[in-house]
């Protein structure tokens, strides 16, 4: 959803937002904005500003291949919170998230009683490890189901849905929902209309000119 301020990552509805973690999750999903084609991460001099903007160590020696890692765990990122919305599962992204904590090196350290999942591999790399380690800490604390992208092909907003019932379906009900159910609604319409054949239409010309 566009919201027509300067941030292009900010909630279209003005959502609560999500715990602070995720809300860096949220912002790094968002970085692509579907409904008007434009992406933060649309080259590696992007990708650079928004890690630096973000607070991971800067690096101005990225690649291309840095950059297509990072595109690739942000839209397996979106399939899952698609898919949370739908109550299903994505293996493709789960498979992509998988190989990308491998090559970071995510692993368990124990420190001051508890225990934190890190990343053992330095510059984008580590980046990608701290971003998955998110999914993993709010998989264990009972958030992740609330992580979800908007229903809406057009839109595809990644939103926290703080709903009692964890029911939301849409970025926005006023914007998105309400396409949609307009949508649906035209859809049943046309599918209640009657068909007219094209041989009907020719024997009823048939009896005219008889």
């Amino acid at each position: 959803m566009s919201t027509g301020t300067t941030d292009p990552t900010s909630s279209p509805e003005r959502r609560p937002p999500a715990p602070p973690r995720l809300e860096l999750l949220r912002r790094f999903v968002n970085t692509r904005n579907v409904e008007e084609a434009t992406d933060r991460l649309d080259d590696v001099p992007g990708l650079i500003a928004w890690l630096g903007e973000e607070g991971f160590p800067r690096s101005d020696h990225l690649s291309r291949a840095d950059l297509n890692r990072v595109r690739a765990v942000r839209e397996a990122l979106r399939a899952v919170a698609l898919a949370n919305n739908e109550g299903g599962r994505d293996p493709e992204a789960e498979a992509t998230m998988d190989e990308a904590a491998h090559r970071a090196g995510l692993t368990i350290r124990f420190r001051d009683g508890g225990s934190v999942v890190e990343p053992e591999r330095a510059g984008v790399d580590a980046a990608i490890g701290s971003l998955l380690a998110i999914v993993h800490d709010a998989m264990r604390d009972g958030t992740w189901s609330r992580f979800k992208a908007c229903r809406s092909d057009e839109c595809q907003w990644a939103f926290y849905d703080s709903s009692r019932n964890r029911g939301g379906h849409w970025c926005t009900m006023a914007v998105c929902g309400s396409r949609m159910k307009a949508r649906a609604y035209r859809d049943r319409n046309a599918k209640s209309r009657p068909q007219r054949t094209g041989s009907s239409g020719r024997e009823r010309g048939a009896a005219q000119r008889s």
